[in-house]
């Protein structure tokens, strides 16, 4: 049966694609370096900062020390709180509420499973009012660079820690649901043995289709009385395509 959901949050929870980039493009402006987007967009969307920032230094023949990686990510987080300082309103995405009631009305566990820095997540549940919606946070800052996605190891972490707060869960991979907004996050979750919401909040719904397990357009057409069935049938591969409800 579903116990718990997982949610990304760049993507999922927050809608803050486009300061990423230009964080990081100022980053590389600063060590005479370019920042392509497509490149970006390609290649790395949905990597943890330090991930990316490691293969886009590589890829233009640095030599990416820890200590010099570490300054850099700095920055970025400075960089990041400023803008955050500068928003006189979050935007996080339609219908997060909504989907927030619905779990907790459930009482599914829930979690943040995210290549952000666990500064920038605590600082944007702080702002909305939202860290006790979640009983966990795995972020990049909890992981080596190795973890991130699409690796699956941060999905099998935060399903460890969860298990070791609350023994009686006993949660397994097939007793969970991820929800994800890119390919890097969708390729993590069933890496781990997870089956998948993808939503079309960053990709179109025919690429989130493709993906993941299942897709929707907005996180209020996830549907847990559709959902849940589908777990207690062993069943993980229908789709929500042409359900009513959704």
């Amino acid at each position: 049966m579903l116990k718990a959901v997982f949610f990304g949050f760049h993507g999922v929870i927050v809608n803050d694609d486009d300061v990423h980039p230009q964080l990081i493009a100022q980053l590389l402006l600063a060590e005479n370096l370019r920042f392509d987007p497509d490149e970006y967009r390609e290649k790395y969307l949905g990597q943890s900062d330090r991930a990316r920032l490691t293969a886009i230094l590589q890829a233009r023949g640095r030599f990416v020390r820890d200590e010099y990686l570490d300054g850099l990510l700095r920055k970025k987080a400075e960089g990041y709180g400023e803008w955050l300082r500068s928003q006189p309103k979050l935007n996080l995405y339609a219908g997060l509420g909504d989907l927030l009631f619905r779990i907790r009305s459930k009482q599914y566990t829930t979690a943040i499973v995210t290549g952000a820095q666990r500064t920038d997540v605590e600082q944007i549940l702080a702002a909305t009012k939202l860290t006790d919606h979640f009983s966990l946070v795995v972020s990049a800052s909890d992981m080596p660079v190795s973890a991130s996605k699409p690796s699956p190891l941060s999905y099998l972490a935060a399903i460890d820690q969860l298990n070791l707060l609350d023994p009686t869960l006993a949660l397994t991979p097939q007793t969970c649901l991820a929800i994800e907004s890119c390919f890097a996050g969708i390729d993590a979750a069933k890496a781990a043995g997870i089956p998948v919401v993808g939503v079309a909040q960053v990709y179109p719904y025919h690429m989130m289709q493709r993906c993941a397990t299942w897709a929707v357009d907005y996180l209020n057409q996830i549907d847990f009385d559709w959902i849940a069935p589908r777990y207690e049938g062993g069943s993980n591969t229908a789709t929500m395509e042409g359900k009513p409800a959704m």
